[in-house]
């Protein structure tokens, strides 16, 4: 049975999934805390893909437009050799939106209400959350909420991959990954009048690297991706080891749910991880809008639990094929040979 309904609602993380269901919430009637351990929104970060289902998330959570106006729409990209000759090209009916990590996180938190988000305030254990109609567990990759409902052998598990991620001066027109023998380099716009750049190689868990790393790996390669390491700050430069989750049994127990990265961690070859954060946020927000909660949650797990399942294995399986070691001739002649994607 559908109703209007309102509540109070604790939300454990203040990152792009959590902020975008505490604004979806509040936009309808709901009582919202965020909980932020960190004291501060971070200041840096790289670009994120805001694909149209993202979009329409924002959209229903208060931020039509908001994302579309201070990002960089993209409507198209290419996969190129590390000689540069290009192997595939793909066209979106529909552009994309880059916009920086601290970019959207700053929409997200100045479209709030000033009581709401409770930044350097830890998440109380769950046991202390029981004045709460509904608990969201999005405190991402290491999430505690998801420890504690299903322990530790859930946590996200190595990839196999290692990745650095940064920005230099400058504009792009276009996105482009380039695919090499066990690693791949991208380059896109950004806001800003910056360039965003991304590689990834695979590695085994444990690898670290900073920018001499990457120009002994990447060095020899076209002249685009030179030219971003000739001019990258090395201070500037982040790196990360890449995770991803095992299948959870369900992304909600009693009147707690998780979302984004505490329960769906995937890789970033799709460019999904913050878009399906934001869907999920959308999603609950909506259920618990028109269903009471124990209602609203299952059918929240019902909505996004398999899609997202889907894309974590997809987003593995595109990770494989990109830093192939082996086969990469016939994986290019594969990619030349297909028509453009759209």
């Amino acid at each position: 049975m559908t109703s209007s309904n309102s509540g109070k609602a604790a939300v454990l993380g203040g990152g792009i999934g959590g902020l975008t269901a505490a604004n979806a919430l509040v936009r309808r009637g709901w009582h919202v805390d965020v909980f932020e351990r960190s004291p501060a929104l971070p200041a840096t970060g790289t670009a994120l893909g805001m694909w149209p289902a993202a979009l329409d998330a924002l959209a229903s959570a208060g931020l039509a437009g908001a994302v579309e106006r201070r990002g960089v729409a993209l409507d198209r990209g290419a996969i190129v050799r590390p000689d540069g000759r290009p192997l595939a090209t793909m066209r979106t009916r529909r552009p994309a939106v880059l916009l920086s990590r601290p970019a959207l996180l700053g929409l997200l938190a100045a479209s709030l209400p000033g009581e709401v988000l409770r930044l350097g305030r830890p998440a109380p254990p769950l046991t202390e959350l029981g004045g709460y109609d509904v608990v969201i567990g999005a405190d991402g990759l290491g999430s505690q909420t998801r420890d504690t409902l299903f322990g530790p052998g859930h946590r996200p598990v190595h990839a196999g991959l290692a990745a650095w991620r940064g920005w230099v001066d400058g504009t792009a027109d276009t996105a482009t990954e380039t695919w090499g023998a066990g690693a791949l380099f991208g380059i896109t716009p950004r806001e800003g009048g910056l360039i965003n750049w991304f590689a990834a190689v695979r590695a085994p868990v444990g690898t670290t690297g900073g920018a001499d790393d990457l120009a002994a790996r990447f060095g020899e390669w076209h002249p685009a991706v030179r030219d971003v390491l000739d001019r990258l700050d090395p201070a500037t430069v982040l790196h990360h080891e890449i995770y991803q989750s095992p299948p959870l049994p369900s992304y909600v127990r009693g009147n707690v749910a998780l979302l984004g990265d505490a329960a769906h961690a995937m890789t970033p070859n799709l460019g999904r991880g913050a878009c399906e954060a934001i869907v999920d946020a959308a999603t609950l927000a909506e259920l618990l809008a028109r269903f009471e909660v124990p209602e609203a949650l299952v059918r929240y797990d019902r909505a996004r639990r398999r899609t997202t399942r889907l894309l974590v294995r997809a987003s593995y399986a595109a990770s494989r094929v990109a830093t192939a070691e082996r086969g990469t001739a016939l994986r290019d002649a594969v990619l030349r040979l297909a028509p453009p994607r759209t």
